[in-house]
């Protein structure tokens, strides 16, 4: 399936590339790894080269097992090295930018070296804090708040955490000695966030090449410096969101494309690196770094503090339609006051002059970056405050506390859309690839180009294509979609022990070899417990141990089950027969209480349009299609979904849903359903 907004450029206005087709590149690297050609793959390769040639973005979607990180690179590194243009491939996980680094590139660079005359380069790209500082090693910068203790003596008998946190720190300081990168990744066994920032900053913190005293040693800088020289920059979604958003391209070096893997993560994860927060805590912080390290007392900082603690403990939880008058006024109060600390820091700046000491001038840097995030969040709210909710283009929200170990109550605030944002720093100046197993809402392109900004805006014109190459999978032969039709719908008398009996009844028919995806920790708990009073087979928990050791003992143990919420809905890769069944609670709405969906939601029905159909039942289906996902990781898999959300058969957009699912099989029959699990569980 294809769909476009623009008819294609004529052949004579493409980029023509001296060099080997990609279709004879790809060849060539499945030759050179074993493989088979596939046809999705090849049509993804193809794809991908039209639209580096042509710069009409490409939006394609590319089900499991087609093989399409080496579908992208494979032109993508062609181009490089053809041009001398550098590409950029971002992920949205972890796992994937692993093994596109670790794996992909160094398997492809092999193969294509000779047809290409040399071996393409590359480079992984992480955030600033993800290295060591030299500087702050060095003593350039004091160290956090709180962090009182005696490195050379920690506790004697290895109890609390000040002893904990000193030895960290002294490890990391003799892992710096031996270091070749720095990064933070490679410290195995790794140490606490707190310590961690005892050898860290932050990107706003850094002094900056040009000031920093030890620059030349940066581990930061030397990975930069490489990434500059390379053909492939491998980095993930919010270092691409924090470079389009905040440093002009000054974080990721210059590229004429761009490949985002992991696409349905993108406007997420750029709304998140949007998203901004400000609580009374973080003002007592910035105002003790200001009377510490700059020897300013900005009373003003601490009375507005004060004000808005008082007024946060008074608001209403949720989103913020009409402004309380004592919180309006404390967000304004600390915008002007932490406007003024940085006059103030700016003119004790001038007048310590160069001879300063570099921990002194280190610390005045730091108070100053505290300062200043506080005043650029205070200055968005104090805009939405002069807007009114009606005129934004921001969502405001308070969070409140619950309980006696809750955080205190904080001010949030995000974009009510991310589209333009994406359109204009992302879409404009590169071509863009974007790809994943799951990209088309039922069965359509449409709500994922509008939340890219290419569909839908207004003057929006864009040009791009979209294309589904399918999966080597045959689903309706490897696998089973149950919905239990026969259930009460979630929430209504009864549904909670209706729903236990039907998972245990499936959970027995398979054996075991059940991942469980629910939509909070407290279902999966509740279910897991229930499970263990029932079932003779193991039910492992999220929560029980660290995640990846439970996917392992769930990979090696058959009969075993695993149950857990979204960390597990995406990114679990289980082959073979430890899953066999794949149990969904419920359709993963979001909450109704979400203070962002609410306000996109309202936007769309404000618009004419169906917010609940446009946010929720999209979201939805995107979660859903991840989760369904976990079942067939492979061409010899077999196995089952089941759905224990009768709405999925009966509600009015269950259609629209099942539409995003991969093509299984479809039944409502428990007892077909049961029988089948039983002959697979042999």
């Amino acid at each position: 399936m294809s769909t476009s907004t623009e008819p294609l450029p004529d052949e004579d206005d493409r980029e023509e590339v001296d060099g080997p087709e990609a279709a004879d590149l790809l060849d060539a690297v499945v030759d050179a790894l074993g493989g088979q050609r596939r046809e999705g793959q090849a049509r993804m390769a193809q794809a991908v080269t039209d639209a580096i040639r042509t710069g009409r973005h490409l939006l394609v979607q590319a089900g499991t097992g087609t093989g399409k990180s080496m579908a992208y690179l494979v032109p993508a590194v062609a181009h490089a090295v053809h041009t001398d243009r550098r590409v950029v491939v971002t992920t949205a996980t972890l796992a994937l930018q692993a093994q596109v680094v670790e794996r992909d590139l160094p398997r492809l660079a092999k193969a294509l070296a000779p047809a290409l005359r040399r071996e393409p380069t590359w480079e992984l790209l992480k955030g600033r804090a993800n290295y060591l500082c030299r500087n702050k090693l060095d003593g350039g910068f004091p160290g956090d708040d709180g962090a009182l203790f005696d490195l050379a003596a920690p506790a004697a008998d290895g109890a609390g955490d000040g002893g904990r946190l000193g030895r960290e720190v002294v490890r990391l300081r003799e892992w710096a000695e031996t270091t070749a990168t720095g990064d933070r990744d490679e410290l195995d066994p790794g140490v606490s966030d707190r310590a961690w920032r005892q050898v860290s900053v932050s990107a706003r913190e850094c002094l900056g090449a040009q000031r920093c005293p030890v620059a030349a040693e940066c581990f930061s800088e030397r990975v930069r410096a490489r990434a500059r020289q390379v053909d492939v920059v491998v980095t993930n979604h919010a270092m691409t969101a924090i470079d389009a958003m905040e440093n002009n391209g000054q974080l990721l070096p210059e590229h004429d494309v761009l490949v985002v893997d992991e696409a349905h993560e993108l406007a997420d994860r750029v709304t998140a690196v949007a998203t901004a927060e400000l609580s009374a805590s973080v003002l007592h912080a910035a105002s003790r770094r200001l009377r510490r390290s700059a020897g300013i007392v900005s009373d003003a900082l601490d009375d507005a503090a004060v004000a808005l603690e008082a007024a946060l403990d008074e608001a209403p939880s949720g989103r913020l339609d009409r402004w309380p008058d004592a919180l309006a006024d404390a967000v304004v109060a600390v915008r002007d006051a932490s406007r003024q600390a940085l006059t103030d820091l700016k003119d004790a700046n001038e007048s310590a002059g160069k001879e300063e000491d570099p921990e002194s001038r280190g610390a005045r840097h730091l108070a100053r970056a505290a300062v200043q995030e506080v005043f650029s969040v205070a200055d968005r709210l104090a805009e939405d405050v002069g807007r009114g909710a009606q005129d934004s283009f921001d969502v405001a929200w308070v969070t409140a506390a619950f309980g006696p170990a809750s955080r205190a109550p904080s001010l949030h605030i995000a974009p009510l859309s991310v589209a333009g944002l994406l359109r204009e720093k992302l879409f404009t100046e590169r071509t863009v690839v974007a790809t994943s197993a799951t990209l088309t809402l039922g069965g359509s392109f449409d709500p994922v180009a509008g939340a890219f900004g290419l569909k839908g805006e207004k003057g929006a014109k864009t040009p791009w294509t979209g294309l589904d190459v399918g999966s080597p999978f045959d689903y309706r032969r490897q696998g089973i979609l149950y919905v239990a039709r026969h259930l009460p719908p979630p929430g209504r008398a009864g549904s909670d022990d209706a729903v236990m009996d039907e998972l245990a009844g499936l959970v027995e028919a398979a054996g075991g070899r059940t991942l469980g995806l629910f939509s909070s920790r407290r279902a999966a708990e509740q279910a897991a417990e229930a499970m263990r009073g029932r079932l003779s087979t193991p039910v492992l928990c999220q929560g029980d141990d660290r995640l990846p050791k439970l996917v392992r003992d769930f990979t090696e143990n058959a009969s075993t089950s695993l149950f857990g919420t979204m960390s597990l809905w995406q990114g679990v890769d289980v082959p073979g027969d430890s899953c066999t069944l794949v149990v969904i609670d419920r359709i993963p709405f979001p909450r109704p209480d979400d203070p962002l969906m609410s306000a996109r939601s309202r936007a769309v029905d404000a618009a004419g349009g169906n917010g609940f159909t446009t946010v929720s039942v999209a979201h939805a289906a995107v979660r859903l299609a991840q989760g369904a996902g976990r079942l067939i990781r492979a061409t010899g898999d077999r196995g089952v979904v089941a759905v224990l959300d009768s709405r999925l058969a009966t509600a009015r957009y269950g259609g629209f849903l099942r539409e995003s699912l991969p093509d299984f099989w479809p039944t409502t029959s428990t007892g077909t359903v049961q029988a089948a699990l039983r002959r697979l569980g042999g």
